[in-house]
């Protein structure tokens, strides 16, 4: 089928456009995660939101609003692991864990209260894009949008904070509203990827385009550029190329990403030997 043909299609475009508005909010806010080593919270959001999924669908909510029911808890836990690891007696990542293992045990549990692992759950576990509805369409938007404002409005604290914490709180940089809209961002932007890439890769979409964007040793605006170049890219070929040759949407995707790290650290080597 021709690339004309397929992208004539309604439901193609509201996907494509859905995947796109995600990825790149998802490409943004992971420069910020990457570099405050909080990669894995997309990790153990994506659990939290099978937790999440698996109460909303038990609850009897439509599949059409499934993201937006699930969307509160998903949050809520964002802003548990953000308490967790202010404590100072839980480290980041023994706070992603303790969440994210909370959040599989309750999905396992109401998916097994409703009669086991229905083609609803599978569909959010493994995603499927070209499922967004139009409610999903909008959301992605908002989000995007949101994630934008907050990078230009806060681009000073969020660059301060990044690098030193501890220096931005005696600049005066308001350090907890900082991250606290930093993590419900990313609890909304983990949220809307499931339909991307499903629960099981959603944190590849945070990590994978920063990590490739980082080894370019770039300025701190240019590495969010070229963090956001390679996540639209990514979810442009992914899509075609899974269409093209039948193959699934979301894994495509993250494969494309995985490619394009795998590209730039293989030409970052040959520069060195060359030297």
């Amino acid at each position: 089928m021709l690339i004309t043909n397929i992208l004539s299609y309604e439901f193609v475009q509201r996907a494509l456009i859905t995947g796109v508005l995600i990825a790149a909010a998802c490409s943004i806010l992971g420069v910020f995660l990457v570099l405050r080593r909080l990669s894995l919270i997309g990790d153990g959001l994506a659990h939290v939101t099978f937790g999440s999924v698996a109460i909303v669908l038990l609850i009897g909510f439509s599949p059409l609003y499934v993201t937006l029911a699930a969307l509160p808890l998903v949050v809520v836990s964002s802003i548990a692991i953000l308490h967790l690891t202010r404590s100072r007696r839980i480290h980041g990542d023994a706070a992603i864990g303790i969440v994210s293992s909370i959040g599989i045990a309750l999905g396992v549990i109401m998916a097994s209260l409703s009669g086991g692992y229905n083609a609803d759950l599978l569909s959010y576990l493994f995603g499927n894009i070209l499922t967004a509805t139009q409610t999903e369409l909008i959301l992605s938007f908002i989000i995007f949008t949101a994630v934008i404002l907050f990078v230009v409005f806060f681009y000073r604290d969020l660059f301060t904070v990044t690098f030193d914490e501890e220096l931005a709180k005696s600049m005066g940089v308001k350090t907890n509203r900082v991250n606290v809209i930093l993590m419900i961002l990313t609890a909304a932007a983990v949220v809307s990827a499931m339909k991307i890439a499903g629960i099981m890769l959603v944190s590849a979409l945070l990590i994978l385009p920063p990590v490739a964007a980082l080894q370019f040793s770039l300025s701190f605006k240019s590495t969010i550029i070229a963090s956001f170049i390679f996540s639209v890219i990514s979810v442009i070929g992914g899509m075609l190329f899974s269409f093209t040759f039948n193959l699934p949407t979301g894994g495509t995707i993250v494969i494309f990403n995985a490619v394009f790290l795998v590209i730039v650290l293989f030409a970052k080597k040959m520069l060195r030997t060359q030297r």
